[in-house]
C-alpha cells in the first residue's frame, strides 16, 4: 500500500487540510479504479465504506490478489469536515462563498480536445493514452487559488486517469441509488446489483459540473466528436448514494465494501471467486423522470409512504401540517415510480426538498441535481 499525502492551503495565516490517498496494487497497472468518499463532508456511510474497502483490499494486496490498481480517498474533504455552525458541521457547501463541494469542476473538454489536434489516430489503445496524458495536463494547468478549488485539483489529478471513478455519497433518508451516465449502464450492471440499487438514474449532463462528469464527460464528448470506433470510454464514472445520512453502520459498511470488491472482481483489478451477481431491482429511469416533490408550505411533515415502495401518479406522498391553523396540505406525485429518497427531518420550510420519485418519464429539463 503507498499512502500519499497534500497538503491545501487554508483561507487564514498558517491553516491548511490534510488530504490523504492509499493506493494498492502496481502504482502502474491497469485497469485503475478510483474510489472516495465524504466530497459532502457532513456524509459519514462513504467514509466508513472506503475505509473497510481499504482494510479490505489491504489484505488482498499483502496475498498477490491485486491485478489492477486501487486508489482510495476515504476523507476527500478535509475542509468540509473543519466547518462548523451553531454545533452543527457544514459539509455540502463551502461557508465562505456557499458553492457546493461536488459541484463547478472545470469542464476539461474544450482545453483537451484543442491539446489533440492531430495526435489522435487508428489504434484504439494508443488513443487512450495520449487523451489521458491531455487530461493531466489540462488539470495540471487548470488555475485553481482557493482552498476549495485547490481541493478540486487535487482530487482530479489523482482520478483524472482512473478506468473507473466511484464517488460515495448519502442522501437524507434513502434506499441505495445510482447516478450515472446513459453509456455507462452496461458497464456498471454488476455494481448496480451487488449494492441492491433500487434506482439508477441517467443523464448525459445533470447540471454544474459534479465531480464525476467532470471526469467521465470529456471521454463521451470526445466519443461523439472524432468517433467511437477510435475512442474506447475511457473513464467509466458513478456517484453512488449508500442510503440515508444516519446509515453509519458497520454491518452496512462491510456489505457495501464486499459488493465494491465483487465488482473489482468483475473487472479484473482484484483477483478471485466472483460471486453470481443478483437480480437487478430496479431499471435505469432518466434523472430528468425523477420528481423533486417541494414543500409548497411550512409547518410539520409527516410521510405516508416507505422508502422504496413503489408510487402511483396522484398518490399522496406526504402532509404538511400547519401547528397554529390545523391546516394540511398533501404532497403529491406527479409520476409513477419507487420513492428513492426523503428528508431526514421532520419540520419544513416553503420550497424544501421533501423527497425523490424514480419516474420513467421525463419531465424536468435544465439543472436536474439539487444545490
Amino acid at each position: 500500500m503507498l499512502e500519499t499525502e497534500y497538503q491545501i492551503k487554508g483561507r487564514g495565516i498558517g491553516t491548511a487540510h490534510l488530504l490523504k490517498s492509499f493506493t494498492f496494487g502496481d502504482p502502474n497497472a491497469r485497469p485503475h479504479v478510483y474510489i472516495q468518499g465524504g466530497l459532502h463532508a457532513d456524509e459519514g456511510p462513504g467514509m466508513l465504506v472506503s475505509r473497510m474497502t481499504c482494510e479490505k483490499l489491504l489484505i488482498l494486496e499483502q496475498t498477490g490478489k491485486i491485478s489492477g490498481r486501487v486508489t482510495v480517498v476515504p476523507v476527500a474533504n478535509p475542509i468540509g469536515l473543519s466547518q462548523f455552525g451553531l454545533g452543527q458541521q457544514e459539509g455540502r457547501f463551502d461557508v465562505y462563498d456557499g458553492r457546493n463541494f461536488n459541484r463547478h469542476y472545470p469542464d476539461l473538454t474544450l482545453g483537451v480536445v484543442s491539446r489533440l489536434d492531430c495526435l489522435l489516430g487508428e489504434d484504439p489503445k494508443e488513443n487512450v493514452a495520449i487523451i489521458r496524458e491531455a487530461l493531466r495536463q489540462e488539470v495540471d494547468d487548470w488555475p485553481a487559488d482557493t482552498p476549495a478549488d485547490l481541493l478540486r485539483k487535487r482530487i482530479l489529478q489523482t482520478s483524472v486517469d482512473a478506468d473507473y471513478v466511484l464517488d460515495l455519497h448519502c442522501d437524507g433518508e434513502a434506499e441505495v441509488h445510482i447516478y450515472t451516465q446513459p453509456e455507462f449502464i452496461e458497464a456498471l450492471e454488476a455494481l448496480s446489483a451487488f449494492l441492491k440499487a433500487r434506482a439508477v438514474l441517467i443523464a448525459e449532463v445533470s447540471g454544474d459540473n459534479p465531480f464525476d462528469e467532470a471526469v467521465s464527460q470529456p471521454w463521451v464528448a470526445l466519443r461523439q466528436l472524432y468517433g467511437r470506433h477510435a475512442i474506447p470510454v475511457g473513464c467509466v464514472a458513478t456517484t453512488i448514494e449508500l442510503r440515508g445520512r444516519s446509515d453509519v453502520q458497520i454491518d452496512l459498511a462491510a456489505q457495501d465494501a464486499d459488493a465494491i470488491i465483487q465488482f473489482l472482481i468483475a473487472i479484473g483489478v482484484v483477483q478471485g471467486e466472483m460471486q453470481k451477481p443478483p437480480e437487478m431491482l430496479c431499471e435505469p429511469t432518466p434523472l430528468s423522470g425523477s420528481q423533486a416533490l417541494i414543500s409548497p408550505a411550512a409547518g410539520l411533515l409527516s410521510y405516508r409512504c416507505q422508502l422504496g415502495q413503489f408510487i402511483n401518479r396522484g398518490d399522496i406522498v406526504a402532509d404538511i401540517i400547519d401547528p397554529l391553523t390545523g391546516r394540511i396540505d398533501h404532497i403529491e406525485a406527479a409520476t409513477s415510480g419507487i420513492f428513492y429518497a426523503r428528508a431526514d427531518t421532520r419540520i419544513a420550510e416553503v420550497g424544501k426538498r421533501l423527497g425523490k420519485i424514480a419516474g420513467k418519464d421525463p419531465i424536468r429539463t435544465g439543472l436536474l441535481l439539487s444545490p
